[in-house]
């Protein structure tokens, strides 16, 4: 029996540029951890309570709820509160309970018992292929979904695929230079 291939579509010149910027600043930022174990990528060395395998950790998790943003829309975002909590309960920081989602965000930043530098970088590029995967396949980057009735979006704000995409960028640029900054202070190393 012949083996069959199929001739993968060329991807038109937005969606390379796309591609290209989040290889780029993905690239910057997994650089910062290249060559640490797993004890140095859960250090704090700052006053603040990032690590740098904390952040390889919000950034594949940020990225992976705004790919699932492009293809589900609104349902992707979920911001579930305890019966009987409110935002307000949470902004004065009284809620009896917190929201899953904000437990699973906390966790996001920092190195987790059993937790490999190897195991994160690696869910990390599985995301970031899975990422690529939906930009070069998405039909239309117009399509726009409506953000999550929450107190930090302004009322009735959407957000096109496209625009998803370049907050994935910006945002992973800018923990790539908290990165950055990480690994200086830990050991007098950048990714440049």
């Amino acid at each position: 029996m012949a083996a069959t291939t199929t001739t993968p579509t060329p991807l038109d010149a937005e969606r390379a540029d796309l591609i290209g910027a989040l290889a780029s600043v993905r690239g910057a930022l997994t650089a910062t951890v290249a060559g640490l174990g797993d004890e140095e990528a859960g250090q704090r060395p700052t006053v603040s309570a990032l690590c740098l395998g904390g952040l390889v950790k919000h950034v594949t998790a940020m990225e992976e709820t705004w790919a699932r943003f492009m293809v589900e829309g609104t349902s992707a975002l979920r911001f579930d509160l305890p019966e009987g909590v409110t935002w307000a309960d949470l902004a004065a920081g009284t809620a009896r309970e917190l929201p899953r989602w904000m437990i699973e965000r906390e966790e996001e930043f920092r190195m987790l018992p059993g937790e490999t530098l190897a195991g994160v970088v690696g869910r990390y590029e599985e995301v970031a292929a899975r990422t690529d995967a939906m930009i070069a396949s998405v039909p239309d980057l117009s399509v726009a979904y409506a953000m999550p009735d929450v107190p930090w979006q302004e009322p009735g704000e959407v957000r096109s695929v496209r625009r998803v995409i370049a907050h994935v960028i910006a945002e992973t640029a800018q923990h790539a230079g908290h990165a950055d900054i990480l690994r200086e202070t830990l050991d007098g190393r950048t990714s440049s």
